[in-house]
């Protein structure tokens, strides 16, 4: 667990070194001090003031009842203090998780938390067997664009609770037409109140970054104001639950109800047990074969989506802060949270960017800042939940919007079209085919990336440089799609020139060839020889040398650098050069 410099790292224990590496709250318990702990405990508590409200929202987007929101924030404070590796990053429901969730569980508390489980048990095995680079093949643009959409089908999912609307179909353009088709059955005071409770929001928010930091220079009152003003912003989410709890408490005595509340949920807290591997229905019992093969690609989206959210996370924030994490670990704690959740009735869980922050800026000096998060989220549960009863769906639904609507990126766009235009393509796939199924958005984005990551692969860059013989230099590593690419680049300009001329093959940039590279540069250098022609091999790194020589290619030759394959006349016994490279072609199907 990195900490602040001159702290230092404490060292592994001698008996145990794999217990040290596995567990990182063995690296910077020992050094624990009280102004970690005051620290903590302040960051603990902002991270639950906004977590209780988020979590009864999130629950709302997932499609459960509430309550499962909040048996969703606690146990994964308590996994990440112990297994986790970056101290900013907190675990809970997440507006991405939770729109996931209710593509995949169809609304049934048992389905989210058997996929909790086996979303962990995968997260689980692909740390162990060190999986974690298959991140990497979801790219920036599918993420942006998952996440775009998601931040418009959440918002709008919320509008009908900011207008009082029942029975709106949950399918995007189904919602659209709905909402749009029922608008003049808004409920007036669901209306006032949400509009009113997005504008707090709004401001607070504002406040909150035109904020000047207070230095131990200025006045005591400056430095009040400012802790004041902080806290208020920081925990704008309870803040204004609290605030719109207290009107609809005031309609009730009054004994007139303009509101549509969250209504009751359950006192006390989820009974430790395992999820249930299957399910009773009307017509008989879902089995827990069936219920797998109705979450279907859930079962890979959910887990790789909760990683890469994680992961992220940790990385920004652990660059930002000047420590390092450990992926593979960041895959136990994920996968140990997801399963040890499942046992509390928790749907999957993620980290979450916006309590990550309010975290950091909290100034959380080590994992155990969860631990009080936590423990806030089971008093909650304990203690309040006939409070929550008060609370106007209106004011959830502008607490979700608030927290999505950032994460709409719509300078990317123009990002993308400035820098690479291509890229447009896998972003907009995502982008459009998530309002009509995630699932069908995100699969279909990395396709799409996939296909164009392949087609560079296959149409890799290749240099040609024309003078008394040919320089060709392919741009990187030769893979067996690309050898057919080289052979007709070489082949056409050195049978194209008139007289016919030899070639060097400048490898500089080629760490790595296969099996049928050697094949098809076997065949080349036939045809070549066919034709009275020579190809000779400069600037070999050590692995693809070994390959070519173990290979054994006839008529093979290699030289240090193509200045010296000059000299030797290899590349062309008829004399050396006697002009330098006049032209300069590009045979380069990769796209732009």
């Amino acid at each position: 667990m990195a900490q602040p410099r001159e702290r230092g790292h404490s060292r592994p224990c001698r008996w145990c070194p794999g217990l040290w590496a596995r567990v990182p709250i063995l690296r910077w318990l020992p050094r624990y001090s009280l102004a970690w702990l005051q620290l903590d405990l302040v960051a603990g508590l902002t991270v639950g003031l906004t977590v209780v409200p988020q979590a009864l929202a999130y629950a709302e987007v997932a499609g459960l009842p509430v309550q499962y929101g909040l048996y969703s924030s606690f146990m994964g404070c308590f996994v990440y203090c112990f297994l986790g590796t970056a101290k900013d990053v907190t675990l809970g429901p997440t507006a991405i998780m939770s729109l996931l969730v209710s593509s995949y569980a169809f609304h049934e508390p048992v389905y989210a938390i058997l996929l909790a489980f086996l979303s962990g048990c995968i997260q689980l095995a692909m740390g162990l067997l060190h999986l974690g680079f298959l991140l990497d093949f979801i790219s920036s643009p599918v993420i942006k664009g998952f996440t775009s959409a998601a931040s418009i089908t959440i918002s709008f999912n919320q509008v009908k609770n900011i207008l009082g609307l029942q029975g709106i179909p949950r399918q995007f353009f189904l919602q659209v037409y709905e909402t749009l088709r029922r608008i003049g059955e808004t409920r007036a005071g669901d209306a006032i109140l949400g509009l009113a409770c997005l504008a707090m929001l709004a401001a607070l928010r504002v406040m909150k970054s035109r904020l000047p930091r207070a230095t131990g220079a200025d006045p005591l009152a400056a430095r009040i104001s400012y802790v004041i003003v902080w806290t208020s912003a920081t925990g704008c989410n309870a803040l204004v639950v609290l605030f719109a709890g207290l009107v609809a408490y005031s309609f009730q005595v009054m004994g007139s109800q303009p509101l549509t509340l969250t209504g009751t949920i359950p006192q006390g807290l989820p009974a430790l047990q395992l999820p249930r591997f299957s399910m009773d229905a009307p017509n008989g019992t879902i089995p827990f074969r069936s219920m797998v093969e109705d979450m279907g690609i859930g079962l890979a989206v959910i887990p790789l989506m909760g990683l890469l959210e994680t992961i992220a996370i940790a990385k920004a924030f652990a660059s930002q802060n000047d420590y390092r994490i450990d992926p593979n670990q960041e895959l136990l704690a994920m996968g140990f949270a997801n399963i040890l959740g499942s046992f509390v009735s928790s749907y999957p869980i993620t980290g979450s960017f916006g309590r990550t922050a309010v975290n950091a800026q909290s100034g959380v000096c080590t994992p155990a800042g969860g631990l009080v998060t936590g423990a806030l989220v089971l008093l909650s549960l304990a203690y309040l939940t006939s409070l929550f009863y008060y609370i106007p769906k209106a004011a959830l639904a502008a607490v979700i919007i608030s927290a999505v609507v950032p994460m709409f990126d719509a300078g990317i766009f123009r990002t993308l079209w400035r820098i690479k235009r291509l890229d447009l393509v896998p972003l907009c796939v995502t982008f459009l085919l998530c309002f009509w199924e995630v699932q069908y958005g995100i699969v279909a984005g990395v396709l799409v990336s996939g296909i164009l990551l392949l087609y560079s692969i296959a149409r890799p860059p290749i240099k040609v440089s024309e003078g008394n013989v040919l320089l060709v230099q392919p741009g990187s590593s030769l893979y067996f799609p690309a050898i057919e690419c080289l052979r007709d680049t070489v082949c056409s300009h050195a049978l194209a020139a008139s007289p016919p001329r030899s070639i060097i093959l400048d490898c500089r940039h080629i760490s790595s060839i296969d099996y049928t590279v050697v094949v098809g540069l076997t065949e080349l250098l036939q045809e070549l020889r066919k034709h009275g022609l020579s190809l000779a091999f400069c600037n070999l790194q050590d692995p693809v040398l070994q390959v070519l020589l173990s290979a054994d290619l006839e008529g093979f030759q290699h030289f240090p650098n193509w200045e010296e394959a000059e000299r030797c006349g290899a590349a062309d016994p008829g004399g050396c050069w006697a002009d330098s490279f006049t032209s300069t072609s590009e045979s380069s199907l990769r796209p732009a």
